[in-house]
């Protein structure tokens, strides 16, 4: 790629960008949420067709002109998104072979072909599910394997993959990243664009570093002592002394309990939460760790005005008193706010702009007689770009086209305007780059420094150790253990995260 310019209304999102990928190499993209990765390889397989860009795109030393998606795919290039395209309610073969179906006579589907080579491409992946199987039944990381076998089929050579370990779990992601090897042993070329600077360390032969819609640099991963620390200088412009920002832990009296907590779950006979208890105390940060499926987001949810399951039982005390919140206003009411794991699904409303985006939650603190005050709103939502720097020209602009970093912090902005006293972060830095990160974690820690409780689910162990004050974890519904940070490690932790599915077993 050569000299690629992209420009948006107002805004150039690539400038003058190149790129040289070796064949069957793994070449890795980083930078900062907004820096133009997706958008330089949505520019590459076509999503951005020739003619809406400057510059050039040479495939095996040719030019490349793609108009769309099948012009690329007809090339072998593919591109896997972070937000997954499957039907949930297609079985894996359908979802497999959809728009790439096996036809037989008469150009109807021949289903017996199509799931016979479907349950053939599962195999080479690792997946032992029925074809048959609906896709809305797998798990994340399944999902992202029926994506890569759907690449499989059209005959794929570059293979593009953006965050494609952002909702996975250690063991997914570590299975997902060998797959990956194994496409380079076989000659496939991929391109991978993520934030886990440690998952790039492990897997990429080279790497390109973007910044602000240009391209700083390409090194050999291999040929760098400390690759991690050059991509972060190269990222943020800088070095970042410590990945987790000082903080001085003073807990004060205690905001949060919940005891005995049980969910049952919504459709089917079995517990997700099982008699869980847990603490948090003024000005402390506490985390909760477990595998993908422990129940961790259950029972955030469960707690936050009964979002999720059936058959909630077990008590729920808010600064010393017995709260019984049923629905999300009352759990507001009493103090409560959840900063949900899915922020584009769950925690914003993409078609909006930030200032009805921050006031959301809090709006009956802006209204009398059912009129909102649309001046306060305003400079309500002023005041949190400015606090939490949201990069935006201003708050009408549309949320949907912000980074991740920034929406991020819009989401953070609409619940601390209902100023509650505990807030409930789930995966508060998913998909989120290295210099927003900080951004969060500074944020966290001005939250705790004015009281407030704060409890964090994360999959990311190194984090939880580096913001926490102690750690609990959650294995099959139920807490096995509870960590003072100054005496946890990421070893002593997964032990047991795992504890109670070994003993199950």
């Amino acid at each position: 790629m050569r000299a690629i310019t992209k420009t948006f209304p107002g805004v150039t999102a690539l400038s003058e960008v190149s790129l040289a990928v070796r064949r069957g190499e793994i070449h890795a993209i980083c930078g900062e949420n907004g820096a133009g990765k997706s958008t330089l390889m949505k520019v590459l397989s076509g999503v951005h067709p020739a003619g809406t860009y400057d510059g050039e795109v040479v495939l095996d030393g040719r030019p490349a002109r793609f108009t769309g998606i099948r012009d690329s795919e007809a090339d072998g290039v593919v591109i896997i998104h972070q937000e997954l395209a499957l039907v949930p309610h297609l079985s894996i073969a359908e979802n497999v072979f959809l728009g790439n179906e096996r036809r037989g006579r008469l150009g109807l589907v021949d289903w017996r072909r199509t799931h016979a080579e479907a349950a053939r491409l599962l195999r080479e992946v690792g997946l032992t599910e029925n074809p048959a199987t609906p896709v809305g039944r797998l798990g994340v990381g399944k999902q992202q394997l029926v994506e890569i076998v759907k690449a499989m089929t059209k005959d794929v050579r570059l293979l593009i993959l953006d965050e494609p370990t952002a909702a996975l779990n250690d063991t997914d992601s570590a299975h997902l990243l060998e797959l990956i090897r194994r496409f380079r042993d076989d000659g496939i070329t991929s391109i991978i664009i993520s934030h886990k600077l440690d998952e790039i360390v492990s897997i990429a032969d080279r790497t390109t570093v973007i910044r602000d819609g240009r391209t700083v640099e390409t090194f050999t991963v291999a040929d760098e002592p400390a690759p991690r620390n050059r991509i972060i200088r190269g990222m943020v412009g800088r070095d970042l002394t410590s990945f987790y920002p000082d903080r001085v832990s003073s807990p004060g009296e205690e905001l949060l309990r919940i005891t005995d907590w049980t969910v049952w779950h919504p459709t089917q006979d079995r517990k997700v939460v099982d008699a869980a208890s847990l603490s948090v105390r003024a000005g402390e940060v506490v985390g909760i760790a477990g595998l993908m499926g422990a129940g961790r987001t259950e029972l955030a949810m469960s707690v936050f005005g009964r979002s999720w399951g059936r058959e909630v039982s077990g008590t729920l005390e808010v600064g010393g008193r017995e709260v019984r919140a049923r629905s999300v206003p009352e759990a507001i009411e009493a103090g409560l706010a959840y900063v949900t794991e899915d922020r584009k699904h769950f925690g914003l409303n993409l078609i909006d702009d930030i200032r009805r985006n921050v006031s959301g939650a809090g709006l009956h603190r802006l209204s009398r007689r059912g009129w909102v005050d649309g001046d306060a709103e305003l400079r309500v939502a002023e005041t949190y770009r400015r606090d939490l720097g949201i990069r935006a020209a201003s708050t009408s602009v549309g949320v949907g086209t912000l980074s991740g970093g920034n929406q991020q912090k819009v989401v953070l902005a609409k619940w601390l305007f209902t100023e509650p006293d505990v807030l409930i972060l789930d995966e508060p830095t998913r998909g989120i780059d290295v210099g927003a990160r900080y951004e969060i974690y500074v944020i966290i820690n001005r939250l705790v420094e004015a009281g407030k409780a704060v409890l964090v689910i994360s999959s990311e162990l190194p984090e939880l150790l580096g913001i926490c004050d102690r750690v609990y974890t959650l294995s099959a519904g139920r807490i096995t253990g509870e960590v003072p940070v100054a005496e946890a490690t990421q070893e002593g932790l997964m032990a047991l995260m795992t504890q109670e599915a070994e003993s199950s077993a």
